[in-house]
């Protein structure tokens, strides 16, 4: 079986108790997962250095390219203990939520924040668990908070307790996330997602904790002070992830279909990879098909342009992980053979001459957007980006070339990192002393790997090899393969 896949959009699946067996994972990474993800809020932390070594071990068995993203826990509020076999909130009755560590009933929730009294205000929603169980804020005492339900349901275990962000006084990393986050960039984790990312800043403590370890940063986009800085976070993240879960309940839920795309298309223009993500295939944690809605849903994230879309507890405790993932494929792939790509990197190019930035990025910006249009030009089969960093990948990737997209670097973890990126087959070249040379040998790892052949026409993409890692690509080749 072919370690590569036709469908352009990847995959991100969770890892869990229904997926860590070597033959399970390795039909899952079979099935067209291109990331794994581990999270961090469940289990410790030795069983996910554990879990890592067995995807690395999964990548090898089956020939694929794949990269680890663990997803950092960030600041969670929780309820104390509900009774055991749980309790119904009924809709329109009177709750109270206290600053406490003790068991919650039906009638008092305690809730472990201390500033609990001070940051919350009358007219304030508060949301239990997924967001099923919502709570209004009528007044607030020396003790208590006087709430009333407005959604009911069945509550049970210690849910999550969702706070209005813009008053949460929780920071984004937590110090649990920095010791998690060294320890996981240490060991060789390809990204880190940070939880509750509200500015760049939060981005820029967690890349100076897992010094001198540069693993890239996910940032979670799930509150409504992330999207207000949108394009500041963009820029310092390597990734973006649109988290629709947290997302939802801190908005209005007519409002997130608007905001993924509004984020998508932001991420698209700027060249950061970005995952649509939370309850894509929700139902097939119990059931062995999708329902139509959430076949409509992963549809239009691909339609919208996202890099990637992810699975959460479908694989990690799904009665099938692998099939999943496959459904998933064929459903991505089927959506882009209706997507309008070509017209997508045209009005990109256009919109952009105006903000590209100065220096090597402007130069990489530009070369790639002419090899967009020389590839339609001269029918290339493929577009091969030779890359240190992944930088003139993800910029190609932006205008969703319809010609194979070839990422090759001498970094293995370049190499698994590209795997993230929109349409993007990586693989592992040589260093070499000349752009001549340079070109010949990414062109003949190509055809070592079976993604091109003789006759087909390719473009390759290059910096000039004698320059720093940093500098702009800044060679264009048509190749003919003999």
């Amino acid at each position: 079986m072919s370690p590569y896949t036709d469908t352009r959009t990847k995959i991100v699946a969770t890892l869990g108790p229904a997926s860590q067996s070597p033959e399970v994972l390795d039909r899952m990474l079979l099935a067209g997962t291109d990331v794994v993800r581990l999270n961090l809020s469940h289990g410790t932390l030795q069983e996910h250095l554990g879990r890592l070594l067995d995807v690395r071990a999964a990548a090898a068995r089956t020939g694929r390219v794949v990269a680890v993203l663990a997803d950092l826990p960030g600041p969670k509020v929780r309820s104390g203990q509900f009774p055991a076999g749980g309790v119904q909130l009924v809709g329109g009755a009177a709750v109270y939520l206290t600053p406490a560590e003790g068991p919650s009933t039906a009638e008092l929730i305690t809730v472990d924040y201390p500033t609990l009294l001070h940051d919350l205000q009358p007219g304030d929603r508060v949301v239990l668990g997924d967001g099923a169980i919502s709570i209004g804020v009528e007044g607030v005492d020396s003790t208590q908070v006087h709430c009333r339900v407005l959604t009911g349901g069945f509550v049970q275990g210690r849910p999550g307790v969702h706070l209005p962000s813009e008053r949460l006084r929780l920071t984004t990393p937590t110090d649990d996330d920095l010791v998690l986050g060294a320890a996981m960039a240490q060991a060789g984790a390809d990204f880190l997602a940070v939880s509750f990312v509200r500015a760049a800043h939060d981005l820029r403590v967690v890349r100076e904790a897992i010094l001198p370890h540069t693993t890239r940063l996910v940032a979670k986009v799930e509150t409504m002070p992330a999207v207000l800085a949108l394009e500041e976070i963009a820029a310092e993240a390597d990734a973006v992830m649109v988290a629709r879960g947290d997302l939802g309940i801190e908005c209005p839920l007519e409002d997130v279909p608007h905001l993924q795309k509004r984020i998508i298309r932001h991420c698209v223009e700027v060249g950061v990879p970005v995952i649509t993500a939370t309850q894509m295939m929700e139902s097939m944690i119990t059931s062995p098909s999708p329902t139509r809605a959430e076949v409509s849903d992963i549809a239009n994230a691909v339609f919208d342009g996202t890099d990637a879309l992810m699975l959460s507890a479908e694989t990690a405790v799904g009665v099938d992980p692998p099939e999943v993932v496959r459904m998933m494929n064929r459903i991505a792939g089927r959506a882009e053979r209706e997507a309008s790509y070509s017209h997508w990197g045209s009005r990109l190019g256009r919109a952009q001459r105006s903000q590209w930035p100065d220096g090597p990025d402007r130069i990489t910006m530009a070369i790639t957007h002419a090899a967009g249009m020389a590839a339609v030009d001269a029918g290339a089969t493929a577009i091969l980006c030779c890359t240190r960093s992944g930088r003139t990948a993800r910029a190609m990737a932006r205008f969703r070339p319809e010609p194979l997209l070839i990422g090759l670097s001498p970094d293995p973890v370049t190499v698994r990192t590209m795997a993230l990126s929109w349409g993007v087959q990586s693989l592992e070249v040589g260093t070499y002393h000349s752009s001549d040379e340079l070109v010949w040998f990414a062109v003949e790892r190509a055809v070592q790997a079976g993604l091109i052949g003789a006759g087909d026409t390719v473009l390759v993409l290059a910096g000039a090899p004698d320059r720093p890692s940093g500098a702009s690509t800044d060679v264009l080749r048509i190749v003919r393969v003999a």
